[in-house]
């Protein structure tokens, strides 16, 4: 079975982002990081990709929107993030 696509729309500074790299790098999970501190055409996606989000973290997993770090913190605290993630 391959890997899932998971990909995290960050900013630079903000510590929900880096708790939530922190979660999936302790996984061991590989993940496409986009940054849109300065904007442009990488928050217009992320804002297509998951309408309403205002805030980052974005984590996405096979181009299903999970949410930020508190959402994937509780999905792991459930049991429920590692299948997600193929674990």
């Amino acid at each position: 079975m391959a890997a899932p696509q998971v990909e995290i729309y960050t900013k630079w500074g903000c510590p929900y982002c880096v708790a939530a790299k922190s979660l999936l790098e302790k996984k061991g999970v590989a993940f496409t990081e986009h940054d849109i501190t300065m904007g442009g055409p990488k928050r217009q996606e992320m804002l297509e990709r998951v309408p309403g989000a205002v805030t980052v973290p974005q984590v996405l997993v096979n181009q299903q929107a999970l949410g930020g770090f508190d959402d994937i913190s509780a999905l792991d605290r459930d049991g429920k993030l590692d299948p997600l993630l193929g674990l």
